[in-house]
Order: C-alpha cells, then structure tokens, then sequence
C-alpha cells in the first residue's frame, strides 16, 4: 500500500487549465473517490497520479518519494478503465496472466496469483472461457482481475461500470466493495459520475469542480454537512431544493424570510452584518413533508407526482417551474395534478448558505 500526496498540481493542455491547483493526502489503505460533473478534472487527475499524463506543475509523492517523473510501470500501480481491453483471442485465465508473463514471472507463481484473484472475484469456474463468451460484469471482472495479480501498491478506477447496465452495475460494485475490504492494505482510487457508487464505496468523497477541489470527506459529512452550494446540489438524488431567501435575523434565534415572506428558522449561526443580505435556503427533498396551511415553507402547484413504489416524487411550481421544489414521500401518494399542495421539513433538516453559496457553519 502507498500513501500518496498531492501538492498544488496543475495542468495545462496549452492554454487551456484543466486542473487549477489540487492539494489532497490519500491514506495508505484508503478507498478514495473522485466525483464531479462531466468535464471537472477527475479522470485528467487520475492519469496524472498514474503518470499517463505529465504534470504541468507541483508535486506528486508516493510514500514520501517525490515521482512526477516515474513512469506508470515503475510506481506500483495498477489501472482498470471504462473499457475492458482484454485480449480476444486469450482465455480469462491467459488475459489474468499476461502482464505476469511480461514481467517475467514462473509458470507456479503466475498460477497461484491468477487462481487467488480468480476465487476472489468469482471467476474460477470462468477461468477457461473467452472474453466473447462472458457478459459485460463479468469481463470487468476480469479486467480488475488482470489489476489485482499484480499486487499493487495503489489501484486506480477509471469509471469501470459505466459501460454495464444497471443491473450489473449494482453486481459488479458489490464485487468491488467485497475486493476493497478482501485488500485492506492496498489503496485505492475510484473516479466515477455517479454519486451511489460514490456514497456506497468510499472512504472519503473528493468533489471537484471546474478543475478545483470543493470539498472532501466521509460521505456522511458531504451529505449532511456540504460546504457550498455546488456541493450541496451535487451530492443526493435527487438534488437539494434550493430557494432564494433574505436573511431576517441573526443571533440567537437566526431566521430567513422566503420570497414569499414565510420566516424560517434556520440551524446554523449567522452572523450580524448578513442581515438584510440575500441567501439561500436548501432542504433536500427526502426532509420534506406535505405540510398544513400555516406551517408550509414552500407552497405551490403540483407539477407532477412520480408513484415509484416505495417512494414518490412531487413536483410542486413554488414560482420557477423549471426548477421545482421536489419533495421525496415514503409510499404512495394520490394528489390531483393542478392542486395547491404545502411543504415543510424540521428545523434541523434546514441548510443555509451566504451570498456567495458558502454554507453558514452550523449549530446541531
């Protein structure tokens, strides 16, 4: 396993910086997730700590050893992409096998590696078969597999279960989970868009944005105590609402007023020169609850009702139709489309940001 360090790194397709100064500590044995929108960085970050990619500036460090100029074979990692790249024409066993064979290792030691792997991720009885004979998880199986027999010291993830439906998705990131905790000693790093896997693999959560760090910590701190507004929207599902409010008062018994002049107390310390000064108040849509007449934070008209079984979603128009309010309700729900319907949550489910979408530091 590898402790790895990241100081200030950048970098620069020409004229063009995709990463803006990234400082983050991974721990040994830590399982580390990049998320972001399409476009942040997280996959560029993730070639430049495998050196795929040089670094424009800063430093990267692999167990206190400084190794910006090591190349990918020489740092003790190992990689898994969005594609499978196996080799058609080998056996699962043979694709397993293959960078062994490269490095020159015996026929017994080969053998024993691929077999542990093999039993691991469930492959043993696939071991004899071609890629073409396998379905899609069960390929990436192969391919994290061919990683793992080389007992690195750091496994990077590029989006490996983008390509799989969803089905197989949720297989194969049990499979992934069960790896993590069968090799506690080896550090890992996931990059993918998708929260879910993000909130159920990691360790800690890094969220980037436009080439720059957000926020990072446990997925439990990003969810209930998000920095920023990006953070906040971007971590859930679905999405924090969000509503523009002024703030009211401060002190001890701090509150907003929304633009339809309900006050709102709210669970966080503001401080005295914010009043009068626009913020915004965020509740996330599992918080809420269809509300009586006088206790409604949000009113509206019902948009839409989506009956998902266990759960449904309302759409409620508080005055932006394109960004509805979206209340998350346990069963099923009956409403008419067109009615007035009320929504409130409790207090300490309340989230409020400054003017500038930082996050008032809260009181709970």
């Amino acid at each position: 396993m590898a402790e790895i360090r990241l100081r200030n790194i950048k970098k620069s397709f020409g004229a063009v910086d995709v990463i803006k100064g990234v400082d983050l500590d991974v721990k040994k044995g830590e399982f580390v997730v990049f998320v972001g929108p399409s476009g942040c960085g997280k996959s560029t970050l993730l070639r430049l700590i495998s050196g795929l990619e040089e670094i424009t500036s800063g430093t990267l460090e692999f167990d206190g050893e400084v190794v910006n100029e090591l190349p990918p074979s020489t740092r003790g990692i190992a990689m898994v992409f969005q594609s499978y790249a196996l080799y058609p024409h080998m056996t699962v066993y043979g694709n397993m096998a293959f960078g062994m064979k490269l490095a020159k290792a015996s026929k017994a030691e080969i053998d024993k590696s691929v077999h542990a792997a093999a039993e691991i991720l469930q492959l043993t009885p696939l071991l004899s078969r071609l890629p073409k004979q396998l379905s899609g998880g069960q390929r990436q199986r192969v391919a994290i597999g061919r990683a793992i027999v080389r007992n690195p010291k750091v496994f990077l993830f590029d989006e490996p279960l983008s390509n799989l439906d969803a089905a197989l998705r949720v297989a194969t990131r049990i499979e992934i989970a069960k790896l993590n905790e069968s090799m506690p000693d080896t550090t890992m790093i996931y990059v993918t868009h998708d929260q879910v896997e993000a909130m159920t693999l990691a360790d800690r959560i890094v969220v980037l944005n436009a080439g720059l760090v957000e926020q990072v910590g446990t997925p439990m701190q990003l969810y209930h105590t998000p920095d920023n507004l990006f953070v906040a929207r971007f971590i859930g599902s679905p999405a924090m609402n969000i509503s523009p409010c002024v703030v009211e008062a401060a002190g001890a018994s701090p509150s907003v007023k929304t633009e339809d002049g309900v006050s709102v107390k709210v669970p966080v310390k503001i401080p005295a020169d914010a009043v009068g000064k626009k913020c915004t108040l965020g509740v996330r849509p599992e918080d809420l609850r269809v509300a009586a007449d006088g206790d409604a934070i949000f009113r509206g008209k019902l948009l839409l009702v989506e009956n998902l079984g266990e759960v449904a979603l309302l759409y409620v128009d508080c005055g932006n139709p394109q960004d509805p309010i979206i209340a998350k309700l346990e069963g099923t729900v009956n409403m008419q489309r067109g009615s007035t319907v009320g929504l409130t949550g409790d207090t300490r489910s309340l989230h409020c940001f400054d003017e500038k979408g930082m996050a008032f530091e809260r009181t709970d």
